[in-house]
C-alpha cells in the first residue's frame, strides 16, 4: 500500500481550483452575489452571542484564518498543530478495511483521469455521442439542436446504473446533464450574440438521459437499445403535490399548472428502491432574465425571487431572448415551475417524469432514500446554497415490490406518488460544546470531536391529490411548498455550509451530508462559526455524520471529516493519523459500496490538485481513513460515482474549463486526445478478475 505524504507536493493556496466561468455557468456566479438567505435565525442557540474574544477578530476580518488564502503556511506549524495523540485513534490501524485495499493515488494536475495501480478505465460515453436511433455522430463543427436531441447531453453530472432484469451485464445509464458552457461548445462563440442555433442546441443538451449500456472485458459499451431516451428543457413533465394549480404556478401556456416543459439545472440524483430514478433542479434561478430597465416587481414577488436568487436582469446565457418562458416580464411565475425533485421511471420510455412539489422548492443537490423496517420511505435532500438547509420527506404511504423485473405495473404505479404524500422537515442542529470552543479555527474542542444533536422541524403535510396543510404559522400549504426557503426561515432552520449529497450508510442507516464549503461563513454580517460548521471563510467543507431516528424528529450528529491540508490544525480525519491520509477538499457528490465505506467525488479542490474520487473507512481504527482512488483531467469535477463490487464509474465534468482558455484555445483536449476536443464523459474503472479493493 503506497501512502503519499502531502508535504511532498506543492504549497497550497486555499483556493477553490474552480473556475470563474464555470461559476458563471453552472451556478450564476452565485459567490460573488450576496447571500440569498438574509434571515435571522439562531445558529446553535445563543453562539453568537457568547463567541469569544478571537472569535470577534475574527469575525471582523482582524485576525488571520487557518484556511484563507496564504495562511496555510502559518496553520502547518509546529506551534499551531495539535499534538498527535489529540486527533490520532488510540489503536494501531488495522490493514485496509475489505472495499479500500488499492494504493492511493497522489494528488496530481495531469490531463487525463490517473486511477490506482492495478487498475483499468475506459470511457463510456461523451458529450454528442448517438443515443437514439438516427442521430448522427458528434460533430463539433456542425452542431444542431435536432442532433443533440438524439446524442449524449452536456456536462454530466449524476449517474445511476440499474441492472436490467434478465439481461446478464446489461445496464441502464441513467445520466443528468447540468449545464451548458458555450466557449466550449461552439467555435468563435459570441457571448453577446449568441444565436438561435446556439440556443436550440442549449436546450437539447441539458436534462437527463438513458442509455442502455453492456459490460465487456474492455469496461462499459453503450448499446442502442429500447431504452435509450432523451429528457431535455422542453420535455413535457407532470407537477404532482400541492404546487399543482396554485396561482403561482400557472402560465398562459399551461393555465392549470400541471404540465412543466422540460427540466434543467439537475446535478445530482438518487436510485430508488423501486426502481426508478431521483433528480434534483439545483441552480435554475440563472435561466431566467428579463431586459435591462424591466419594471421593477411588487414588494412580495421582489422578496420571493431574491430568496432563490431570481434577478431581472440580462442572464449570461439570453435564453430570454429566444423564448419567452425565460422572460421573467413575460412569465413571471415560471421560475416557480423549476427547484423541485424530478421522478424519471426509466423502464418506461414513454412516461413523463413527474416533479415532486410535496418535497419541496429550493436548489436540490439531489434526493436519496432510506426504507425504514415497516416500508417507510425516508427521502433526504440538501439545498446546495452558502447558509441554507438540510431537508427531509417522510413518506405517508409504504412501499410496494414492483417485482424482480419491475413488471409489477401496479406497484409502480403506487410507487411513484410515495414521494406525494408525507411530511416535509428542516433541520435544527445544536451541540452541548461551550461557545468559546467554536472560535472559527476549526480546531477541535477539547472534547476531541464536534458532535452534538439535532430536531426535523415540520414543514408541510401532503396527502392525497394535492391536499396539504401548512405546519408553518402565517404561510399556506401552497406557498411552502413553491416559497420552501421562506418557510425554512420562518420554522428556525439551521444555516448550514453548503448541504449537497446526502447519502444513508446500508449497513449501519447512518446518514451522511457533503458540506462543500462556505467562504463567507464568518464574514461580516454573516453568520458565525458552529459546531457543525466550526470553520470562517470555510475553503473545503465538511462531512456530517448523522444517527437519525428515520421515521422521527430526533437525531444525533457528528462531523466525520473537516477537510483540507492534513497538515493543518484546522482538519480533522475522523480521529485517524492525518500523515497517513490523501488529503481531500471540496466533498460533493456521495457513494456507498458493499463493504460499508463512503465514498466521496470531489468539486473545486482548494490544495492545488485535481478533483477525485476518495473512500472513506467509517468503524473501527480506520475510522477517518482516506484514500484517493482516481483523479479527472484538468479542469473537470469528479461527479456521480457508481461503486459496485468489480465496477466503478464516475461523470467528468466539465474538462477543460480555464478562464484563459475556450474551445478554440483549449486546455484540455481530453478524452480525445491530439486535435480532439474536452468532452465531459462517463469513465469506467475496473480490475482484471477481481473486485474494487479487495
Amino acid at each position: 500500500m503506497a501512502l503519499v505524504p502531502l508535504n511532498l507536493f506543492a504549497t497550497h493556496d486555499g483556493k477553490s481550483k474552480r473556475q470563474h466561468i464555470t461559476c458563471v455557468y453552472k451556478c450564476g456566479d452565485a459567490c460573488s452575489k450576496p447571500v440569498p438567505n438574509r434571515s435571522d435565525n439562531e445558529y446553535f442557540g445563543d453562539v453568537v452571542k457568547a463567541l469569544s474574544r478571537r472569535s470577534m477578530l475574527q469575525a471582523g476580518g482582524v485576525a488571520v484564518l487557518a484556511v484563507g488564502a496564504g495562511s496555510v503556511l502559518a496553520a502547518c506549524s509546529s506551534e499551531s498543530q495539535p499534538a498527535a495523540s489529540s486527533t490520532a485513534s488510540s489503536a494501531a490501524p488495522a490493514e485496509p478495511p475489505p472495499g479500500m485495499n488499492f494504493a492511493s493515488v497522489a494528488p496530481n494536475s495531469e490531463d487525463a483521469v490517473v486511477v490506482a495501480d492495478g487498475y483499468q478505465q475506459a470511457v463510456v460515453i461523451s458529450w454528442g455521442d448517438p443515443v437514439l436511433p438516427g442521430a448522427p455522430a458528434f460533430d463539433v463543427n456542425n452542431q444542431t439542436g435536432d442532433a443533440q436531441r438524439g446524442q449524449f447531453g452536456f456536462n454530466n453530472d449524476f449517474a445511476g446504473l440499474l441492472p436490467i432484469p434478465g439481461s446478464r451485464n446489461r445496464f441502464l445509464l441513467v445520466t443528468n446533464f447540468e449545464y451548458v458552457t458555450p466557449q466550449f461548445m461552439f467555435s468563435g462563440y459570441d457571448p453577446d450574440a449568441p444565436t438561435r442555433e446556439q440556443f436550440d442546441v442549449e436546450i437539447a443538451a441539458v436534462g437527463m438521459g438513458v442509455v442502455e449500456v453492456e459490460r465487456t472485458a474492455d469496461g462499459l459499451k453503450p448499446v442502442m437499445g429500447r431504452y435509450n431516451r432523451r429528457i431535455t428543457a422542453d420535455s413535457p413533465m407532470t407537477l404532482t403535490g400541492p404546487a399543482v394549480g396554485s396561482e403561482f404556478v400557472k402560465t398562459a401556456a399551461d393555465p392549470e399548472g400541471r404540465t412543466v416543459a422540460g427540466t434543467f439545472a439537475n446535478c445530482a440524483g438518487g436510485v430508488t428502491p423501486w426502481g426508478t430514478v431521483l433528480s434534483g433542479e439545483e441552480n435554475f434561478q440563472d435561466y431566467f432574465g428579463a431586459a435591462e430597465g424591466s419594471p421593477a416587481p411588487a414588494p412580495v414577488q421582489a422578496d420571493r425571487l431574491d430568496r432563490y436568487g431570481v434577478s431581472l436582469e440580462p442572464t449570461e446565457l439570453k435564453w430570454e431572448t429566444f423564448d419567452p418562458r425565460f422572460d421573467l416580464v413575460a412569465t413571471p411565475n415560471e421560475p416557480n415551475r423549476f427547484g423541485y425533485v424530478v421522478e424519471l421511471n426509466p423502464w418506461d420510455p414513454n412516461s413523463a417524469p413527474v416533479k415532486h412539489s410535496a418535497m419541496g422548492r429550493l436548489k436540490h443537490e439531489g434526493a436519496n432514500i432510506y426504507i425504514t423496517d415497516d416500508g417507510t420511505v425516508v427521502a433526504y435532500t440538501g439545498d446546495d446554497e452558502r447558509f441554507d438547509y438540510m431537508y427531509k420527506f417522510v413518506s405517508s404511504k409504504k412501499m410496494q415490490d414492483p417485482g424482480p423485473d419491475m413488471s409489477n405495473t401496479a406497484a409502480m404505479a403506487h410507487n411513484m406518488t410515495i414521494l406525494d404524500e408525507g411530511t416535509l422537515y428542516v433541520a435544527k442542529l445544536s451541540s452541548d460544546i461551550p461557545p468559546s470552543e467554536i472560535d472559527g479555527s476549526g480546531e477541535l474542542p477539547p472534547s476531541g470531536s464536534f458532535s452534538g444533536t439535532g430536531t426535523w422541524l415540520p414543514l408541510l403535510r401532503s396527502g392525497p391529490d394535492g391536499q396539504a396543510e401548512s405546519l408553518v404559522d402565517g404561510i399556506t400549504a401552497q406557498e411552502v411548498a413553491v416559497f420552501t426557503r421562506m418557510a425554512a426561515d420562518k420554522a428556525g432552520a439551521t444555516k448550514m455550509d453548503r448541504p449537497e449529497d446526502f447519502e444513508a450508510n446500508p449497513k449501519t442507516g447512518k446518514v451522511y451530508v457533503a458540506l462543500t464549503n462556505n467562504s463567507k461563513r464568518g464574514a461580516p454580517g454573516e453568520a458565525g462559526p458552529d459546531a457543525a460548521n466550526p470553520r470562517n471563510d470555510n475553503k473545503s467543507g465538511q462531512v456530517l455524520e448523522i444517527t437519525d431516528n428515520h421515521a422521527g424528529t430526533d437525531f444525533t450528529w457528528d462531523l466525520l471529516l473537516v477537510c483540507g491540508d492534513p497538515d493543518a490544525a484546522d482538519t480533522y480525519y475522523g480521529g485517524f493519523d492525518k500523515s497517513k491520509v490523501s488529503p481531500i477538499s471540496c466533498p460533493d457528490n456521495l457513494a456507498f459500496d458493499s463493504h460499508g465505506n463512503l465514498w466521496i467525488s470531489t468539486d473545486g479542490n482548494a490544495l492545488d490538485s485535481n478533483d477525485g474520487l476518495f473512500a472513506v473507512a467509517l468503524d473501527g481504527p480506520n475510522r477517518g481513513e482516506v484514500k484517493q482512488f482516481l483523479t479527472v483531467p484538468l479542469g473537470a469535477e469528479t461527479c456521480g460515482p457508481v461503486v459496485t463490487d468489480d465496477l466503478v464509474t464516475v461523470c467528468v465534468q466539465h474538462p477543460g474549463e480555464n478562464d484563459e482558455n475556450s474551445i478554440d484555445d483549449p486546455q484540455s483536449r481530453w478524452p480525445e486526445g491530439g486535435n480532439g476536443t474536452a468532452r465531459p464523459s462517463v469513465v469506467a474503472v475496473w480490475k482484471n478478475n477481481g473486485q474494487i479493493g479487495v
